[in-house]
């Protein structure tokens, strides 16, 4: 016998609950499909909470546009939903005089992407900020902030369910097939079954990929190759010397080892970049001598042996190490010509910033 329903939303992470809010707002019907045993277990959970206010994205990316939109959005819901958060702001921070273009392109950047409160400050001016860093000259950015991504997670979730929505957990897509009446997909798990589902939100993470290779009928030229990034965060001991967070100049890998403060005002330091072939959440018991000496450049005073391992977080990318960084990619009919098929790609940072305004695509798309 095979289950039918209205739209099945792929992975439970802060994009799906986001997705699945959004389509059971609209009056679909909703399951959504995680594999794991609960929601948000991995890029949604292994994150720096960040919002970001859309400075880095090259104008005119999907990146930049969803970032700022997402960003508004985001701050709208969790001030109505009671999500925990705080706009802390942001120091970006040149430590050499040969950083200071890098930091002049990237107030004009952060103004094309339409992020207006960006200002160029003095060193004096960044010491009054966190009078522990050492600059030569600085952006602050009072629109950056920090979320509880667990409540905001749990939020998303409480009112798709609300709509009728129903999350079912250890429930892995194994495979499926484009009809003409749906696609329908195999569900393992405990009870497994057929779905046929008229609409499919494929936004598994770095799994996407590969369920998208497992559909017979996905046109296997507009799957893009998956690579995966890892990031190793720190935790400071000790009390924080900080009141903000504190990011150097992006480094062609990422935006660099920063200073992240969570809700609670714990300070953690990363992430670092490892290229990896696989799926794998260690962390070395001590950050190495490059990581110590790249935080030393903006904080000369961290204590030696003051840092513990923390978590490691995996970037879904759709680059390889030393190439191009690539967009957000948010596929619909135009491109694999299935009727209600949405698979979302390479969903990392600015991912959570921009989450509702990613639901609001894909919503878009379909109805």
């Amino acid at each position: 016998m095979i289950e039918r329903i209205e739209c099945a939303v792929i992975g439970a992470g802060v994009i799906g609950l986001a997705c699945a809010h959004a389509l059971a707002s609209k009056g679909m019907d909703v399951i959504i499909l995680e594999s794991e045993q609960a929601f948000g277990t991995h890029t949604s959970a292994r994150n720096s909470e960040v919002i970001h206010a859309g400075i880095y994205y090259s104008p005119g990316t999907e990146k930049a546009r969803l970032c700022k939109l997402g960003r508004d959005m985001l701050y709208d819901y969790c001030q109505s939903n009671g999500i925990n958060h705080q706009k802390i702001g942001k120091l970006i921070v040149a430590t050499s005089e040969n950083d200071i273009p890098k930091l002049d392109k990237l107030l004009k950047k952060g103004h094309a992407n339409g992020v207006n409160d960006l200002v160029s400050i003095t060193p004096l001016e960044a010491k009054e900020l966190e009078p522990e860093v050492n600059c030569v000259g600085a952006l602050w950015s009072p629109s950056t902030g920090i979320v509880d991504s667990h409540g905001l997670m749990l939020s998303y979730l409480g009112q798709a369910e609300q709509q009728g929505a129903v999350l079912s957990l250890k429930s892995p897509v194994n495979g499926g097939n484009i009809t003409d009446n749906g696609i329908i997909l195999d569900v393992g798990g405990m009870t497994p079954m057929k779905l046929q589902c008229d609409n499919l939100i494929n936004c598994a993470g770095f799994f996407s990929q590969g369920i998208s290779q497992r559909i017979a009928g996905v046109p296997k030229e507009t799957i893009p190759k998956r690579y995966l990034a890892r990031g190793c965060y720190y935790t400071l001991t000790g009390k924080s010397p900080f009141r903000h967070l504190v990011y150097p100049i992006p480094q062609d890998t990422g935006l660099g080892v920063h200073v992240t403060i969570d809700l609670a005002g714990q300070v953690k330091f990363g992430p670092n970049v490892e290229w990896i072939d696989s799926i794998d959440y260690s962390v070395k018991p001590k950050p190495t001598q490059s990581f110590c000496s790249s935080i030393r450049e903006y904080w000369p005073n961290l204590p030696e042996d003051s840092l513990l391992p923390g978590y490691a977080g995996i970037r879904p990318r759709l680059h390889a190490a030393g190439a191009q960084t690539t967009d957000f990619v948010i596929q619909g009919y135009d491109t694999h010509k299935i009727k209600g098929l949405v698979n979302l790609y390479g969903i990392e940072s600015p991912g959570l910033t921009s989450s509702l305004a990613i639901a609001g695509e894909v919503s878009a798309l379909l109805t």
